[in-house]
């Protein structure tokens, strides 16, 4: 009898079908005829494998760094257009940014520490009459950004209040500076002191206005001395900035923000192995920054293996298109600031900048960025969404901070094919396939138990994604020149 109910039972489970698991996708195709949008049509994974394809494997078991986020720069020029907007618009527009169940959930702000070159003027916080000092820092204010860049911040707070906030500043005040301009020009070694206590200050005044600092750069492109503002500043005199003024300064105040060294290119990747080499700077720093428009990316990874213990941020990149056109050229950004950034050990990604006016601006003469795109064009009330905005979309909606990267096959790894033997039907055999032909993606573990992945298709044909999981296979079609993400739940 106990026999027959086991069979019974047996029977009754395979009658019973398993619940399919589901892949979501959102997709901005290049012909502008999907932006971001959620595909109504889904697909489930099954046992069935295409004996000829190449599998973009994830194996959540290999995980890597935890995300912090995906943002962007909130420049003072962003904050001055938002905050001319009439209060309705703007609250509209930050909710859809920034709230992460409704919108598509920036996470992630940078602000500059004092003036931009995408401010229409340059400012400090400390700015006196030619000719004068302030070594007790007397004159400190942030009276300029508490007309803008402070009630917007803390808008976006009221929606966000747990986004992370990074500052980095372009210069020093101008009297700190030994060419006595706010265009390049080294800080004076006897204003190392009051600099850190500068920085002490803007982080304590920040945080009296609801605004907490999680981390700070010491300086944006530091090997830059064309902007306005700039301030050049070489590694050797980064530690000792470091670990005699910042460092000690930052802890006598019980700060716990973040210190963050170099903000710069991908092509000097021994900038921040320089500081790391001496540990008594070494113990101050949490990580470094990096941009992209010199260099490649793997400097970020070269960087993490030599310290691990370091974290690696990706801070800015600009990305643009021509207003008007009738095509988005999507999937190379997202290849290269999504994928590439994240799969070589950034914690985040920021791109440069949240907003801009029709014709880009402000920005500041003699060498602020007059092509300086943002994510979107504020037009009196009137918001256009931008490439960037796209961009990062396809990531901060979906990976919210605390996810995992984790492993999936990328283009030219190793993978395996499991195909059935010529000669002998009902057998199967695998092969190791020393080039996987896969599109480029990159994949992470929520804290909600979603695994995301996020593939661009930056070829002239139509993508099959394939996709192995668990010991099951799903195949979606991915438009040319497209991105999507694909979300389904962890097992």
């Amino acid at each position: 009898m106990r026999k027959i109910s086991l069979i019974a039972a047996l029977i009754l489970a395979m009658a019973v079908p398993v619940a399919a698991q589901t892949i979501t996708a959102w997709e901005t195709k290049a012909d502008r005829s999907e932006l971001f949008a959620l595909q109504p049509e889904t697909v489930d994974f099954d046992y069935k494998r295409n004996e000829r394809s190449a599998y973009i494997v994830v194996d959540p078991a290999r995980s890597y760094q935890t995300m912090e986020g995906f943002g962007f720069a909130l420049t003072g020029g962003s904050a001055e257009h938002l905050i001319k907007m009439t209060p309705s618009a703007r609250h509209e527009i930050l909710q859809e940014m920034f709230n992460p169940k409704d919108g598509v959930g920036f996470s992630y702000i940078r602000l500059t520490l004092g003036s931009s070159d995408l401010n229409s003027f340059t400012f400090s916080y400390d700015d006196i009459e030619e000719g004068k000092e302030d070594f007790k820092l007397k004159h400190f204010s942030l009276s300029q950004d508490l007309k803008d860049v402070v009630p917007v911040m803390q808008e976006i707070l009221g929606i966000n209040p747990d986004i992370p906030v990074m500052s980095s500043p372009w210069s020093a005040p101008v009297w700190m500076k030994e060419s006595g301009n706010i265009r390049g020009g080294k800080l004076r070694k006897d204003c190392y002191q009051v600099y850190a206590e500068y920085f002490v200050k803007y982080v304590q005044a920040m945080e009296k206005e609801g605004i907490h600092i999680d981390a700070v750069t010491i300086q944006n492109e530091p090997l830059n001395s064309r902007n306005t503002p700039s301030m050049p500043w070489d590694p050797a005199d980064q530690i000792e900035f470091v670990k005699n003024n910042l460092g000690p300064e930052f802890e006598k105040a019980g700060l716990d923000t973040d210190i963050i060294v170099f903000d710069h290119n991908c092509d000097r990747p021994d900038y921040a192995l320089a500081i790391y080499n001496d540990p008594d700077a070494a113990r101050y720093v949490t990580g470094s920054a990096y941009h992209h428009y010199r260099g490649d990316l793997s400097a970020m990874k070269y960087v993490y293996e030599a310290r691990p213990d370091k974290k690696i941020y990706f801070t800015e990149q600009m990305t643009t298109e021509r207003p008007g056109m009738d095509r988005i050229d999507i999937a190379a950004p997202v290849k290269r600031l999504i994928i590439g950034v994240t799969r070589n050990w950034s914690s985040n990604v920021i791109l440069w900048n949240l907003a801009a006016d029709p014709l880009n601006d402000p920005h500041t003469d003699n060498g602020g960025c007059s092509m300086c795109q943002g994510a979107i064009t504020i037009d009196g009330d009137k918001v256009t969404r931008n490439l960037a905005y796209y961009v990062i979309a396809h990531a901060s909606k979906l990976v919210p901070p605390g996810s995992k990267r984790i492993f999936s096959t990328a283009p030219g790894e190793r993978s395996i094919s499991i195909c059935e033997d010529e000669q002998h039907p009902q057998m199967w055999r695998t092969n190791v396939i020393e080039k996987a032909d896969v599109p480029d993606n990159v994949t992470f573990l929520t804290p909600q138990g979603k695994i995301v992945m996020i593939v661009s298709n930056d070829s002239w044909s139509r993508r099959e994604v394939n996709i192995q999981y668990n010991g099951k296979f799903a195949r979606v079609r991915l438009a040319p020149g497209s991105v999507a993400t694909y979300v389904w739940d962890a097992e």
